[in-house]
């Protein structure tokens, strides 16, 4: 009986190894997460099958790090191994650990990957640890660098976007409208910076005369301060009328924060865009969901400064299920006016971000009352509509497409030449201005990846009495599930002890 069960167990662990070194060369994972953040995307899959030449991969990641660190490690092993399945081999990756001796750390750094101070707790004591997680992408003699990959965020679309950085031979160009007041390109320049790994991204002038450049597929529009000509209009009708899209993004809003007053901005654009089907309202919105700003007060002769709520900077987060906006969680949208559609046929619109459930508008012009006392009257609308899209024929027989954000602010760094007053935008208003233009321009699908992680979902807040009872059921529910096995092995074993008994009694 005994010799049986040893074989049995031996059998067990022959069978488990055997699988376990099996699965080292055949790879399968099944995705249940919500938005399927660990399956690759058909924009992956097409990229990976087009490959013409072996692309190397080398992460340079240390070992023996955090659990919440080692995550996304193990989360850019699977990736890598996916990766080089789809390909057929054509890549292929390695890891290295730059801890491990001097000269792999020194190859990390010449690489282009510094390492990062990470906190470690060892032995109930918090140390900081030298931790390396970044990656060089190779094809050829050409690189690309990820110097820092962040645990949750979105690898695939990192990953991808380097490989066809790499690969793309004819980069499609991206046209900014110059001479209305726009901002230049220095301007906006974290958008430049993401949209230059796909595309070329130069300054436009038109005039009566001269129109759009045949070379830009998209053209960008963003909160010009001074009128356009009918002459210059016309060009824009021409661009779409061969195919051109076009992203505007402008409000009707000429804010003034120094003289806490705001006055109604006409371009000549509101009626452009009335005839393709979009109407921005002559107006500002304010909204509960909100940023802050500082606010400075004389208090007993000292000036101090707080933060106060400013509903006319609305912080978006409804949006609906499009590319554009797909995965974007929170848009700060300063100035921002609402935007109504006008009936055409002939056209699809397409609402693309919304106010939230207690929001308002107010006719310019408006004066900023930073003193104001905000009531839950003051917000009795909802869902107004802040961006949104137009598709079909929007002149002559030709298909075009037009993206449009009722707010310009939202995606300016700085204004004029002065680098010292830049801001840092939040990132998904770089994703909903990037996105738009992918949409617009790019037909890979790579636009599906930007915003696709392991999105965090806290739990929500519990009173100290629930924290409580988890905290003790954790630790006494495991140890009565053994008490409680145990007495009930004992009871089965006593109950074939006395049933052995009273079988030798008969």
């Amino acid at each position: 009986m005994k010799n049986k069960w040893s074989v049995s167990i031996i059998l067990i662990v022959a069978i488990l190894i055997l699988a376990n070194l099996i699965s080292q060369d055949f790879f399968l994972r099944i995705d249940f997460s919500e938005d399927k953040s660990y399956t690759l995307s058909k924009a992956t899959k097409d990229l990976l099958k087009q490959l013409q030449e072996p692309v190397t991969i080398k992460a340079y990641f240390s070992e023996n790090l955090p659990p919440n660190v080692a995550q996304g490690r193990r989360d850019l092993k699977d990736l890598l191994v996916e990766y080089n399945t789809r390909s057929k081999g054509m890549v292929v990756y390695e890891f290295i650990n730059p801890n491990e001796n001097e000269e792999k750390e020194q190859e990390a750094v010449q690489a282009g990957v510094h390492p990062v101070l990470i906190d470690v707790r060892e032995k109930d004591q918090m140390k900081q640890q030298k931790a390396y997680m970044g990656v060089v992408v190779s094809m050829g003699e050409r690189k690309e660098v990820i110097p820092f990959i962040q645990p949750g965020t979105a690898i695939e679309y990192e990953l991808s976007k380097a490989i066809k950085k790499l690969s793309v031979v004819d980069k499609p160009t991206v046209g900014l409208l110059q001479g209305h007041g726009e901002p230049s390109i220095n301007n906006i320049i974290q958008a430049y910076n993401e949209l230059t790994v796909l595309y070329n991204v130069e300054p436009v002038n038109i005039t009566d005369t001269t129109p759009v450049p045949e070379r830009i597929k998209t053209l960008l529009i963003v909160q010009p301060k001074d009128s356009l000509r009918p002459g210059e209009l016309n060009q824009l009708d021409v661009f779409l009328a061969r195919g051109g899209c076009i992203l505007v993004a402008a409000s009707r809003v000429n804010a003034n924060l120094q003289t806490a007053y705001s006055s109604t901005l006409n371009t000549g654009l509101e009626n452009w865009l009335r005839k393709k089907g979009i109407f921005i309202k002559d107006n500002v919105l304010i909204d509960v969901s909100c940023s802050q700003i500082q606010v400075v007060q004389n208090m007993g002769g000292f000036q101090m400064i707080r933060q106060v709520q400013f509903p006319y900077i609305p912080v978006i987060k409804s949006f609906a299920k499009h590319p554009v906006t797909g995965g974007l969680e929170a848009v700060i949208m300063p100035f921002t006016s609402s935007i109504e559609f006008v009936t055409n046929d002939s056209l699809k619109f397409i609402p693309l971000a919304f106010t939230s459930e207690k929001s308002a508008s107010e006719q310019l012009p408006v004066y900023f009352d930073l003193q104001r006392q905000w009531s839950e009257n003051d917000f009795r609308q909802k869902n107004l509509v802040v961006a949104a899209a137009v598709e079909g024929k929007l002149v002559g027989q030709v298909k075009s497409k037009l993206v449009c954000i009722a707010s310009g602010d939202f995606i300016i760094n700085s204004r004029g030449n002065d680098r010292s007053q830049q801001q840092t935008l939040a990132p998904d208003n770089v994703s909903l201005f990037v996105n738009s233009v992918d949409w617009l321009t790019d037909e890979t699908g790579l636009i599906s990846l930007r915003t696709k992680a392991v999105t965090s979902r806290p739990l929500k807040e519990v009173s100290d009495v629930t924290k409580g009872f988890v905290k003790w059921a954790n630790f006494l529910v495991p140890i009565l599930l053994v008490i409680g096995y145990g007495f009930f092995r004992f009871q089965m074993n006593r109950n074939i002890r006395i049933k052995r008994m009273e079988e030798n009694y008969g």
